[in-house]
């Protein structure tokens, strides 16, 4: 049965509470420990100061990353990450034979968590050591004590490890620099500008620095840039369809485009960001699918590298063409008084980062789980209606994670914040991201007919 993220914590955290395992107490799976993490990391990446979806992109590879690492030895099938990814050389290796590999989880995943979200409040802290002594209750239970020290001290290593490596990739502490006071783009015709209705107070675009940070994939670093359609202001010009476009949408918007546009907005300020929405789909992947604990490892050291990726290589190209919202063009060259549906982000327009992160996503879990994969979405189902834009936040149903990705970025154009080109050569690049995680050697002898594609 899925749950909504608040329910799940508090679900857990009550159990936490208790000083020893009772008999009343649910079956603990391997596939609850992990998706509890999950729960947890997002609700951390919600209820902490500074949110930003360049930052959770980040968070979210390492935390992905540090779950599988501090298992993958226990699985003779799957490879390590190391002198795979870009300057990750090494990593703690076990040193004995005997190891509780769902115990080593479980402190890696705390000690990684509070690393990497030093910033968020003290009472969040205590909801992560809560949870870590909660599972080791549950797990040390008439366990031998050596190896519940030695598995503990292994997942900390691990995490330790990554953290230090996570230091070095120009992203470290971004929460501290959001919004740089120094950077500075000489204004040319189609340029971003700081957007009337926006998203953010601020007058500066976020990260524009964020597309230098080191990819986790050297295959990634290499994608080349995009095109894009030359500015013109020309009314037969492609450019200016682009926009119109735009313009036409929103005077027709039907309630069924409305809900999508809120449903993946994904604000910042209110929500876990489209990053946090791509785990918490693989979270309901993972609770349909109830596949091994490695597999749920894997599920997210790959979702969480595909949206570090994707926001990398989507940030360089975004400050590269530092494109026009459309907003900007909409206003100036066909209806002063137009508004978008949904507020502008504070950063420039191509490409869509919803649709870059999404496809990326889509191509993970096609490669996982199969390109067909009914499931519903409930991420916002408890949010409170949109009084202003007089919308429900009604859950969403897919068949496919391709469905998904296709939504999550023609949103962005029902909000009238991309254009279409934006979306469409999001989702190519995206996919690009996605299949070169794909492509990884995850698995020593393949467990997945699909796995190399």
């Amino acid at each position: 049965m899925r749950r909504t993220l608040n329910t799940a914590l508090s679900f857990i955290i009550v159990f936490a509470v208790c000083c020893s395992p009772r008999a009343e107490e649910p079956l603990l799976t391997d596939q609850a420990v992990a998706t509890a993490w999950a729960d947890m990391t997002l609700y951390v990446t919600k209820n902490t100061p500074a949110n930003s979806p360049t930052y959770a992109s980040r968070a979210l590879a390492y935390i992905g990353l540090t779950m599988y690492e501090s298992i993958v030895h226990g699985y003779p099938s799957h490879a390590s990450m190391i002198r795979q990814l870009n300057g990750l050389d090494s990593l703690p290796q076990p040193t004995h034979h005997s190891y509780d590999w769902l115990i080593s989880l479980n402190a890696g995943q705390a000690r990684i968590l509070k690393r990497l979200y030093n910033q968020t409040s003290d009472d969040n802290k205590k909801k992560i050591d809560s949870l870590e002594a909660y599972f080791v209750q549950r797990l040390a239970y008439s366990r031998d004590e050596q190896v519940v020290s030695r598995s503990a001290a292994y997942g900390q290593s691990v995490a330790e490890a990554i953290f230090e490596w996570s230091k070095s990739d120009g992203g470290h502490r971004g929460y501290l620099a959001n919004f740089d006071k120094t950077f500075h783009r000489d204004k040319t015709p189609g340029c971003w500008e700081p957007p009337l209705y926006g998203q953010a107070i601020s007058h500066r675009p976020l990260h524009p620095k964020w597309g230098e940070n080191r990819n986790f994939l050297l295959a990634n670093k290499e994608l080349q840039l995009p095109l894009m359609i030359r500015y013109n202001q020309d009314k037969l010009s492609d450019y200016y369809k682009e926009c119109h476009a735009v313009y036409e949408k929103n005077r027709i918007l039907t309630q069924d485009e409305k809900e999508a546009a809120l449903w993946w907005g994904d604000d910042p300020g209110e929500t876990f960001t489209p990053p946090g929405h791509s785990y918490y789909v693989a979270t309901l992947v993972i609770r349909k699918a109830n596949p091994a604990l490695i597999k749920c490892a894997e599920t997210y050291a790959r979702v969480g590298l595909a949206v570090g990726d994707a926001f990398i290589n989507c940030w360089k190209w975004k400050y590269h063409f530092y494109s026009e919202r459309p907003s900007s063009f909409i206003t100036k060259h066909i209806d002063e008084r137009w508004e978008s549906f949904w507020p502008d982000p504070p950063f420039p327009a191509f490409p869509s980062g919803h649709a870059t992160q999404a496809a990326a996503v889509a191509k993970v879990l096609e490669s996982l789980y199969g390109p067909e994969f009914e499931f519903t979405d409930d991420a916002h189902a408890k949010r409170p209606r949109d009084r202003f834009r007089n919308v429900d936040f009604k859950p969403r149903s897919f068949k496919t994670f391709w469905a998904v990705a296709e939504e999550t970025a023609n949103s962005r154009f029902y909000g009238g914040i991309h254009s279409p080109q934006d979306n469409r050569v999001g989702l190519e690049e995206g996919a690009k991201i996605g299949n070169n995680v794909n492509r990884l050697n995850w698995q020593k002898e393949p467990m997945y007919a699909d796995a190399k594609k």
